[in-house]
């Protein structure tokens, strides 16, 4: 019987989280847009993906979910790629009167489409099209089934060259590490890490679950209506300088993301200001929470992406995130400075937690104990009483190329998740990509709250510098 069948030779099973990404109403997909220097050239685009992306196991497999017309047992089963097939260079008229709405309206129809399951669950949109940015776009569309954002990404920049250097894979900004201290100090520190980490893991947690389950948002100005993916949703992105932010952070002594995290929270909070007059009640209280997502993966290099597409090497992958969900500060502050510090102590907070994990566990335990439909349902719970998602990729520090294509800018997101509002950003060189995805039911100007954020981060560029002057000389 079909409900009987067994992963044969050669075919995978499908991981409960790819399972969750492809159910009906939940069928949820990264798109990734990337503004090239140079004008596209499909051919060698073609080239480049059978030479690489097609060697990895699922972008050269279909998926059968086990619902539907093929019931059974959800697993992968591998079947033979025309590239061709997967890549779309649409008629552009190159006389187009506003290439960059052009280019919003596109990705955010591309977004809506169906996908065919008959094929493997991915795709290139090649534009000849002249933007603010870029002499040619490539968008490319992946199933969430697919693999986690972080593992798409990595494996997306692992088909990519420095642009200095052709046969070298891109490099990225390591984080500093700590000064060595002695074994005494180390015991101490390492005892009062754990201590503390256990005390924000009980707590974070236990306030996560109580406002999944009693809580959840009070304010309707910024929640999704049920079957907000279905809507008609919205895809902008703006480019702004890495070393605007790296002032705020120097000068703060905080990190990239902390600013970044705190230009969102005032962008916001100005929004709702002046859309819904919301000043005063904000004074009082926050209502808002939003969910940030962690890559639970250690952070490998992606050159074992790349020898696995070019040698069949074997490496770990599949979904491995976990989320924690963030309080967001949206009172009416007179110090614009005021957010990137509650940005810094409620991310402290998050992660000296393990509620990434803890999340991560609930998700796997209530797919094992009540089934798939159960974790759909939580699922939709969780982002049922959020307001908004937020991520923050560090990407390359060398320019690099897309086969042979010199890259400008890349911009990523989501779409498919219930939920309104879902703000990515991503580093390129000295760049920094803000990608906004909305429903423009509930934010038909996703253009005036991108502007506000951007406009909050030159308010604290202006800040920055007085506040650190002053501290200097008292």
């Amino acid at each position: 019987m079909a409900t009987t069948k067994q992963v044969m030779e050669g075919e995978e099973p499908v991981s409960p989280i790819a399972q969750l990404f492809s159910l009906p109403g939940l069928d949820v997909f990264n798109i990734v847009t990337i503004g090239c220097k140079t004008e596209g050239d499909p051919s060698t685009v073609v080239e480049g993906l059978k030479n690489t992306l097609i060697n990895h196991p699922r972008f050269s497999s279909i998926l059968v979910t086990g619902h539907g017309e093929r019931k059974g047992k959800p697993k992968w089963i591998p079947t033979k790629v025309n590239v061709e097939e997967h890549v779309v260079v649409p008629e552009i008229d190159p006389n187009i009167e506003n290439p960059d709405e052009f280019l919003e309206d596109y990705t955010s129809n591309m977004a809506l489409s169906p996908m065919d399951m008959s094929k493997p669950l991915w795709e290139f949109h090649l534009l000849k099209l002249k933007t603010s940015h870029a002499k040619s776009i490539a968008v490319a569309r992946f199933h969430h089934s697919l693999g986690d954002g972080m593992s798409l990404m990595s494996l997306l920049l692992a088909c990519t060259r420095k642009t200095c250097d052709p046969e070298a894979l891109p490099t990225f900004v390591s984080p500093t590490k700590s000064k060595a201290k002695n074994a005494c100090w180390l015991l101490v520190a390492w005892l009062w890490f754990i201590l503390r980490l256990m005390f924000h893991t009980c707590v974070e947690v236990i306030k996560a679950l109580v406002h999944i389950c009693f809580a959840g948002d009070t304010a309707a100005y910024l929640m999704g209506k049920p079957g907000v993916t279905l809507s008609t949703n919205k895809f902008i992105h703006r480019i702004i300088s890495l070393d605007d932010v790296k002032k705020v952070k120097n000068a703060l002594n905080m990190t990239v993301n902390d600013v970044l995290f705190g230009m969102v929270q005032a962008g916001l909070s100005r929004y709702l200001n002046q859309r819904y007059d919301l000043e005063t009640t904000l004074k009082t209280r926050k209502t808002l929470h939003g969910v940030v997502f962690f890559n639970l993966r250690p952070n490998k290099d992606i050159e074992d992406l790349a020898n696995m597409m070019a040698k069949g090497s074997k490496c770990r992958w599949g979904n491995s995130i976990g989320y924690v969900l963030i309080p967001l500060w949206l009172k009416s502050e007179d110090d614009i400075l005021e957010y990137v510090r509650q940005a810094k102590t409620t991310m402290d907070r998050k992660k000296l937690s393990l509620e990434p994990l803890f999340s991560s566990g609930l998700l796997k335990l209530t797919m094992k104990v009540f089934g798939l439909t159960a974790l759909k349902n939580l699922v939709k719970r969780i982002f049922g009483s959020t307001t908004m998602i937020f991520s923050n990729l560090v990407g390359p520090a060398d320019e690099i190329s897309f086969f042979g294509h010199q890259i400008s800018y890349i911009a990523a997101s989501t779409f498919g998740i219930p939920q309104a509002l879902i703000i990515g950003i991503q580093s390129y060189v000295d760049k920094l990509i803000i990608n906004i995805n909305v429903d423009l039911d509930v934010i038909p100007d996703p253009h005036h709250l991108c502007d506000l954020i951007i406009e909050a981060l030159g308010m604290m560029s202006s800040a920055a510098p007085k506040k650190f002057f002053h501290a200097l000389k008292v």
